[in-house]
């Protein structure tokens, strides 16, 4: 499984050219001493202001398709892309189905506030996005992602059986 929003952290890497565009755009005031991207100091401010998560997703998401485009002719069996901003990027063609893993906005809250996130922050974010409840009338399946670990596995186990079931619609 690829999960594209680590491949945009391979991306955003020092001495990668989405790193230097990026640096470019919004200043050296967004590395961290070590000279690599200091990830929170840039989502503060792209989560602050609209135009620049804008320009932001404008240099990444490009980047990202192009190479997750590549992974996924390289392969010859069955794969999954783990795409959490797949309809913010304009990326909804040429998919076997989309999957939105949804979850109740307090689940939300309280998960992402376990990372350190305070109520704010996590507010910016869920806003920067489209509503859950958008993103689950475009998709082929939604998992609930309310519970434990285990319900969430068995879930997308079932889920993914019914995928199988369907068949490849590109043969």
């Amino acid at each position: 499984m690829l999960d594209t929003d680590s491949m945009a952290h391979d991306l955003m890497k020092a001495g990668t050219s989405t790193f230097e565009q990026v640096v470019e755009k919004f200043g050296k005031s967004i590395l961290n001493p070590d000279g690599e991207m200091d990830r929170t100091q840039l989502g503060r401010l792209v989560f602050a202001d609209s135009s620049a998560r804008e320009a932001l997703n404008g240099l990444v998401h490009p980047a990202v398709i192009k190479a997750a485009e590549q992974w996924k002719a390289e392969r010859t069996r069955e794969s999954a892309i783990l795409v959490p901003l797949l309809f913010e990027a304009g990326w909804t063609e040429g998919w076997d189905a989309v999957v939105c893993v949804s979850a109740d906005e307090d689940v939300v809250f309280q998960r992402l506030e376990k990372r350190g996130l305070n109520r704010e922050e996590v507010r910016q974010r869920i806003a920067a996005q489209m509503p859950l409840v958008e993103k689950e009338i475009k998709s082929d399946f939604i998992i609930r992602n309310n519970k434990t670990l285990d319900a969430l596995r068995k879930e997308t186990l079932n889920v993914l059986e019914r995928i199988r079931s369907r068949g490849n619609p590109h043969e």
